[in-house]
């Protein structure tokens, strides 16, 4: 039903005001996660704290080397109210060094196993497109899967997931890191990445995955108009009855819009969030918590 509502211009359909209104009230998203056997109610939207054990990160605010590095943050985060820490040892800023996998496990697993040792509580998602690191990251102990490349550069990571049975982020992207920049063409962006939605989710469940949430990919192999596109239909991902992740801290679709860098964008981030929640955004992925944090509970309050 919902392939062929795409088939049949989803865009235009969705766009008829009485279809708008009576969406929110017929289509029930998921809202809880299982992670590591706790539940976790996303219902209230929740904040994912990001942490890149990299030195070449977009934001240099977010580049934590080492353990030492790592644990302070996770422990700020954690303090600020984050639910979520979303760990990443290769970076996917368009043109980032390819490094291999051996590099990234070996960046990783320390900071893996010493967040757990002194924050057990902690629910640690990986930010990577290879299983192999996937599953020692898991089998070290954390609890979700990031994958930005929604399984399309490994052809094993849905059975891994499958196998492991972890939440699963679930991200559009098309090339990888290094060409993604060169892959910004869209017919009509929103359709594109829903039809992706649905089939890569049709895969997913074929395989027994239960927990899927949704990440739109702002940024990525997208030109800013295609990010604010997809932002101003964030409310249509709703129709996937699916979580939906939002990641626009700090990206250039605001700093290149407001001609200001990374560094400067945390007031563009809070509004953007914002805006994310009023169009049902389940998690937001930051680098800032407490912010986030803060206008998770404004918004709720307005409710």
């Amino acid at each position: 039903m919902l392939k062929r509502l795409t088939n049949f211009n989803l865009s235009k359909l969705l766009q008829r005001s009485h279809f708008r209104m009576a969406k929110d009230t017929f289509f029930r998203k998921k809202a809880t996660l299982n992670a590591g056997g706790r539940l976790i109610d996303l219902s209230s939207p929740k904040v994912m704290g990001i942490i890149n054990i990299t030195p070449d990160s977009f934001y240099v605010g977010s580049r934590k080397q080492g353990i030492d590095e790592a644990l302070q943050q996770a422990e700020k985060m954690l303090n600020e109210g984050a639910t979520f820490l979303d760990l990443g040892a290769y970076s996917s800023r368009p043109g980032a060094e390819d490094i291999s996998l051996q590099e990234e496990t070996d960046r990783l697993l320390p900071v893996v196993e010493a967040i757990l040792s002194h924050f057990p509580n902690s629910v640690l998602s990986i930010d990577t497109f290879r299983s192999q690191v996937a599953e020692a990251a898991i089998k070290a102990g954390a609890h979700i899967i990031n994958d930005i490349s929604g399984g399309q550069l490994d052809p094993e990571m849905f059975a891994t997931v499958a196998r492991l049975q972890v939440p699963y982020i679930l991200m559009h992207m098309k090339g990888n890191p290094q060409n993604m920049n060169q892959q910004t063409h869209y017919e009509d962006v929103f359709a594109e990445v829903y039809d992706y939605f649905v089939d890569r989710y049709h895969q997913l469940k074929q395989l027994g995955v239960h927990d899927v949430i949704i990440d739109p990919g702002f940024g990525f192999a997208k030109k800013v108009e295609h990010s604010y596109t997809l932002m101003n239909r964030l409310q249509d991902f709703n129709m996937l009855q699916l979580p939906v992740l939002v990641g626009i801290s700090r990206k250039k679709m605001i700093y290149g819009s407001l001609g200001i860098t990374a560094e400067e964008a945390l007031n563009g981030t809070t509004i953007l969030n914002t805006i994310s929640l009023t169009k049902g955004a389940n998690i937001l992925r930051v680098h800032d918590v407490k912010e986030a944090v803060e206008a998770v509970r404004i918004w709720e309050m307005c409710g």
